[in-house]
């Protein structure tokens, strides 16, 4: 009798083999075929893409604008020579969440007029000016920009050609030289929630002591570096 040559026992063999399945070329080029036509009928045609797009970005910059940051357009020559017709500054919206309002920051705020000589927009126009005045392109229609110079619970007054604060002469280094001596004014009273503002070039300027103190509450940011043009790019 003859031992095994091996200690494992022999599997039996599969009755019933099973082949490999092979693709069915017909069925590969169906399915591209359809992944193709899946593709195309997923991209939009150009003349609803494009509405979308801009839709988009109205909104990105309107929301840029409303939180954020913003690009202020200068209009007149009311802050010359820091700021000049048609320079463009960068406006930051959260300065004075986590910091406080100093003597000599240039800030926008609110028309302190109530929005005098605006007329009624549709809500495309409003959208589109929106836009163009977050971005530099037009000059605001709702918003001043000016220097601090009395902050609340302090008295402003003009005299002997400068301006003094509680009684004493404040440093102006950012007005342009020679000083031309400003109109006597005052002494203005700021209220507790209010600021007491003017422009730099004080003789071309309508600020506070036109239209009086304003609310702390109207303040939309400090203006902190002029971007454009290139040629004037700094800090203010």
């Amino acid at each position: 009798m003859t031992a095994p040559d091996s200690d494992t026992p022999a599997e039996p063999a599969d009755p019933n083999p099973v082949e490999p399945m092979m693709a069915d070329p017909a069925d590969a080029q169906a399915a591209t075929t359809d992944a193709g036509e899946t593709k195309k009928r997923r991209q939009l045609p150009f003349w609803i893409e494009f509405p979308l797009l801009v839709g988009v970005a109205l909104l990105v910059a309107i929301l840029i604008k409303t939180f954020l940051f913003q690009a202020f357009y200068i209009p007149s020559g009311s802050m010359e020579d820091t700021l000049q017709v048609n320079d463009r500054v960068l406006v930051n919206k959260l300065a004075y969440q986590i910091g406080d309002i100093a003597r000599g920051d240039v800030i926008v705020f609110d028309d302190p007029r109530g929005g005098f000589g605006q007329t009624d927009e549709s809500v495309v126009d409003s959208a589109l000016r929106n836009l163009f005045e977050s971005i530099g392109l037009a000059a605001p229609r709702s918003e001043f920009i000016k220097r601090v110079i009395g902050l609340p619970g302090e008295v402003v007054e003009g005299r002997d050609g400068r301006v003094y604060v509680d009684g004493a002469p404040i440093d102006e280094p950012y007005l342009k030289e020679p000083t031309r001596p400003i109109a006597a004014f005052g002494p203005i009273a700021v209220p507790s929630d209010a600021l007491f503002v003017m422009g730099d070039n004080r003789a071309e300027s309508q600020d506070s002591r036109v239209f009086g103190p304003i609310p702390t509450e109207d303040v939309v940011g400090k203006a902190f570096v002029i971007i454009w043009p290139p040629s004037r790019w700094g800090g203010l």
